[in-house]
């Protein structure tokens, strides 16, 4: 129960890395915020921790609109009262060569992950500075280092971490840790539209990938919510503006 008394948001947190770290934070004690663009996940993964025992609120939200980020905030408080651990999930994907990419789909995914977490970044610590305590943990990818086809989610990713580096000196004074994972290739939704997008049967594609990892698998959700959560933790309160690869080693 590590994390017993404590608030937990995380955004994206209907599926995939994101409604893992989501069910690992509420069998450790905490009460869980599930934000998603798509609500219905959400409320089904709220329904199912709180039927455990559990404490859990499912909330709308479309991270690229500060006034959504601002709700989610404030009912999160409403609920239950404070904010002390900020997980940003939330993301898409879309795959175009530079020559091909359009405005409409960098706007997407820069809105998407790099305003979108920077806002719910900024909301975080209007609340946990008050406080003097914060646990932040931003998604960024191995996609970070440049990625054929990936211009903006590259470019977002490596924002993160950038960002993530900027947050640790500047709240970090308040007692705010905030760190960043880059996973590898998980076994979500991602890694089929990747396949999707090359013509390839996703187990072929899978293949591929696997065989350029050092630990020759796959990882699971359940492996990076482990490493997410543990960053939240006063087990890692010593570590900030760090961004921890995931990646089984590619």
């Amino acid at each position: 129960m590590r994390f017993k008394d404590r608030v937990a948001i995380v955004t994206g947190g209907g599926r995939g890395i994101g409604a893992a770290t989501v069910r690992r934070f509420a069998q450790d004690g905490a009460a869980v915020v599930i934000a998603d663009l798509d609500e219905e996940p959400a409320r089904e993964l709220a329904a199912e921790i709180e039927q455990g025992g559990g404490r859990a609120l499912a909330v709308g939200c479309d991270v690229s609109q500060r006034s959504s980020v601002e709700a989610l905030f404030e009912a999160a408080i409403e609920r239950f009262g404070q904010v002390d651990i900020l997980v940003t999930c939330a993301g898409i994907l879309r795959f175009n060569l530079v020559q091909d990419v359009t405005d409409d789909e960098w706007n997407a995914v820069i809105d998407t992950h790099l305003k979108g977490t920077f806002l719910c970044a900024q909301a975080a610590q209007k609340v946990m500075v008050p406080r003097r305590y914060g646990k932040m943990v931003l998604l960024s990818s191995g996609a970070a280092r440049g990625y054929r086809a990936r211009i903006h989610y590259s470019a977002a990713k490596a924002g993160i971490q950038a960002m993530t580096r900027v947050l640790a000196i500047e709240l970090g004074a308040f007692n705010i840790n905030v760190n960043a994972v880059a996973p590898g290739f998980v076994e979500t939704r991602m890694p089929q539209q990747h396949a999707d997008w090359l013509h390839k049967d996703y187990e072929t594609f899978k293949a591929e990938v696997i065989s350029q990892t050092p630990l020759q698998r796959a990882g699971t959700p359940e492996e990076q919510a482990a490493v997410i959560t543990f960053l939240c933790s006063d087990d890692a309160g010593f570590v900030t503006g760090e961004t921890l690869a995931v990646s089984g080693g590619i």
